[in-house]
C-alpha cells in the first residue's frame, strides 16, 4: 500500500487533529469545563472583591469565609441560580476565548517553529502568550459582562444591577461608552499571558515529560496529572492579576483611573495579602477547570479526528 494512503473502512494510524479541530474542540471543552466548575468561580469572585465591596456605602454586610462558605452564604441569601449569575455570558466567552487561546496554541507553535517538530521553553512561551493575547482582544466584553454578573448582590427590594446578559452589554455600552465593554484589556491580556504560559506550557511540558520517561501512556490519568499540575501553576502564577483584572473590571465609572492605580488602592488600604484573595475558589476552580477541559479535549480532538478520516464502505 503506497504511504498516506488511507484504506477504505479503516482510520490511519495516529491521524493529527486539523487546527479546525482543536479550535472546535477547545470552545467546547471549555464551555463543558465551565458548566462543571462555575459556582467555584462565581465564590472565587465574590471572594476577591470583598473588601473592595465593604467599604461601599449601602453594599451588602454579608462577610464571605471560603469558598464553600461563600457558597453556602449565597445560596442562603441570594438562592442557588446565584452561583450560576453570568453564565450565559461565560459560555459565550468560553466558546470564543479558548478556542483562540487554547485551540490555536499548537498552530502558534509551529508558525514560530517554521514547521519543525522541535518547540523549546522560549518558542511555547510565545506562543501562549501570543493566543492568550490574540483571545483578550476578540473576546474581552464577554469577561466583562461575565463579571459584573458574578459581582453583583440581589439589593433590598429584589433589584439587579443587570437584568439579562442582553443587557448588561447595552448598559454598559450606553453608560460607559463602547470603551467599558474592553475595560481592563490590559491587565487581563497580561492576566491571560501569564495563565495562557503557566497553563498550557506547563501541561505541554508535563505530559510531554511523562511521556518521554513512560510513565504513563497517552490516555486518561496522563491527562489528569498534566492538567492538575497545569492547574496549580497557573493559579501560584496568576493570582495577583487574576484579582487586580478582578477588581478593575467589575468597578464603577471613575473608580480606578486604571489598573495599576488599581494594584496600589489594593496594596495600600488592604495589605498584600489582598493579591491572594480567593486563592482556595482559584485553586479548586483552575485545578477542577483544568482537569475538566483538557480531558474532555484531549478526547473529543481524538474522536473528532477518528470520525474525520474514517471513510465509508459504503
Amino acid at each position: 500500500m503506497k504511504p498516506g494512503v488511507v484504506m477504505v473502512g479503516t482510520k490511519p494510524i495516529d491521524a493529527l487533529p486539523s487546527a479546525a479541530v482543536k479550535f472546535f474542540g477547545a470552545g467546547t471543552a471549555a464551555c463543558i469545563a465551565d458548566l462543571i466548575t462555575f459556582p467555584l468561580d462565581t465564590a472565587k469572585v465574590r471572594l476577591q472583591i470583598q473588601g473592595e465591596a465593604s467599604k461601599i456605602e449601602g453594599a451588602s454586610a454579608t462577610k464571605y469565609r471560603g469558598v464553600f462558605g461563600t457558597i453556602m452564604t449565597m445560596v442562603r441569601t441570594e438562592g442557588p441560580r446565584s452561583l450560576y449569575s453570568g453564565l450565559v455570558a461565560g459560555l459565550q466567552r468560553q466558546m470564543s476565548f479558548a478556542s483562540v487561546r487554547i485551540g490555536l496554541y499548537d498552530s502558534m507553535k509551529q508558525f514560530y517553529t517554521r514547521g519543525t517538530e522541535s518547540a523549546g521553553i522560549v518558542t511555547r512561551l510565545m506562543a501562549g502568550c501570543t493566543t492568550g493575547a490574540m483571545a483578550v482582544a476578540f473576546a474581552q466584553p464577554t469577561d466583562v459582562v461575565k463579571v459584573r454578573f458574578q459581582a453583583q448582590v440581589r439589593l433590598a427590594d429584589g433589584g439587579r444591577r443587570y437584568n439579562s446578559t442582553l443587557d448588561a452589554y447595552k448598559t454598559i455600552a450606553r453608560n460607559e461608552g463602547i470603551k467599558g465593554l474592553w475595560k481592563g484589556c490590559m491587565p487581563n491580556i497580561t492576566r491571560n499571558a501569564i495563565v495562557n504560559c503557566a497553563e498550557l506550557v506547563t501541561y505541554d511540558m508535563i505530559k510531554e515529560l511523562i511521556l518521554k520517561y513512560d510513565l504513563m501512556t497517552d490516555n486518561l490519568p496522563c491527562h489528569f496529572t498534566a492538567a492538575f499540575g497545569a492547574g496549580f501553576c497557573t493559579t501560584v502564577v496568576a493570582s495577583p492579576v487574576d484579582v487586580v483584572k478582578t477588581r478593575f473590571m467589575n468597578s464603577g465609572a471613575g473608580q480606578y483611573g486604571s489598573a495599576i492605580n488599581c494594584a496600589l488602592t489594593m496594596l495600600r488600604s488592604e495589605g498584600p495579602t489582598a493579591f491572594y484573595k480567593g486563592f482556595t475558589p482559584s485553586f479548586l476552580r483552575l485545578g477542577s477547570w483544568n482537569i475538566v477541559m483538557f480531558v474532555t479535549y484531549e478526547q473529543i480532538k481524538r474522536g473528532m479526528t477518528r470520525t474525520q478520516y474514517w471513510e465509508s464502505p459504503f
